[in-house]
């Protein structure tokens, strides 16, 4: 699917919630000395300008990275997503967005290496224009879904893939499930993060797609933020996260954070199922 451009979207609660999480996870991962590999199936163009018309266009931004962004005093936890775009606006403000790639360049140190995979071929282009002169850094043009699994084992062999399509395709929740499991069978060991929308219930897909998950892997993480209760059919109320092979502890650093996160993005957070936040682990 190649009309999917992440420029109307950048910096919205999702993006807010995943990047969150995203600088915890990054932090947890590199405690340990041993070099790692990030690999990420979506990338997109790694850095968005929210001054642009398509930022503008839907003004998203403001009810994500405009809201956090101002109570970010109150976050000591997510100092690093924090510093990545303060280094991308040395005048101040958050007018330039880091995409995840951004955020990982920015988390990740000398002897690691990250893997980005970008279908759309203006995104890439601007993907390599932004990251390309990091020696640490291979981007591929390709389809994610299916690279992800030729790509693997990685060299370092520890390390972290996120998957984030834009799910605007029918069977984006089949091709999902397909890489991971393709994915785990060359790398049982990563450490797995997989991004989904909340949508209508018309639209939602979340239950098939852990559903399906389910299936396959006898346990796994997952983590739920929501801004809003669904309200139409197109909107998109909440994201989430779920998480094969996450860091020791990390349900509870995630527990820790997504109750602030929800009353600093949420409108009405007293009006949503337990403030607008869910930790949980499925198993069977």
């Amino acid at each position: 699917m190649l009309s999917y451009l992440h420029g109307f979207h950048a910096g919205n609660h999702a993006d807010v919630f995943k990047h969150s999480v995203l600088t915890l996870l990054l932090q947890a991962l590199t405690v340990k000395p041993k070099p790692l590999t990030y690999l990420e199936t979506h990338a997109g163009a790694g850095v968005y300008d929210l001054h642009s018309a398509q930022a503008h266009k839907t003004g998203e931004f403001g009810a994500g990275i405009g809201r956090l962004w101002a109570q970010r005093a109150e976050f000591p936890e997510l100092s690093a997503y924090f510093s990545a775009i303060a280094a991308l606006n040395p005048a101040g403000g958050f007018a330039r967005y880091p995409g995840s790639p951004q955020l990982a360049r920015y988390g990740l140190r000398d002897a690691d290496h990250l893997i980005l995979m970008e279908l759309h071929p203006t995104e890439a282009q601007k993907l390599r224009h932004t990251l390309g002169g990091d020696a640490r850094i291979h981007i591929h043009q390709r389809d994610g879904f299916e690279g992800l699994p030729a790509l693997l084992p990685p060299t370092p062999p520890r390390g972290l893939v996120l998957i984030d399509p834009p799910y605007e395709v029918k069977n984006d929740v089949r091709q999902v499930v397909t890489a991971v499991i393709a994915a785990h069978q060359r790398w049982a060991g990563g450490c797995y993060v997989i991004w989904y929308p909340r949508l209508a219930v018309q639209r939602d897909q979340s239950a098939q797609l852990l559903k399906e998950l389910a299936r396959y892997f006898p346990e796994f993480l997952i983590a739920e933020l929501w801004t809003r209760l669904p309200a139409d059919e197109f909107g998109m109320h909440g994201s989430g996260l779920a998480f094969i092979n996450p860091p020791w502890q990390f349900a509870a650093q995630l527990q820790l954070l997504l109750p602030r996160l929800a009353a600093a993005l949420a409108v009405t957070p007293e009006k949503l199922p337990n403030g607008g936040w869910s930790v949980k682990t499925v198993t069977k």
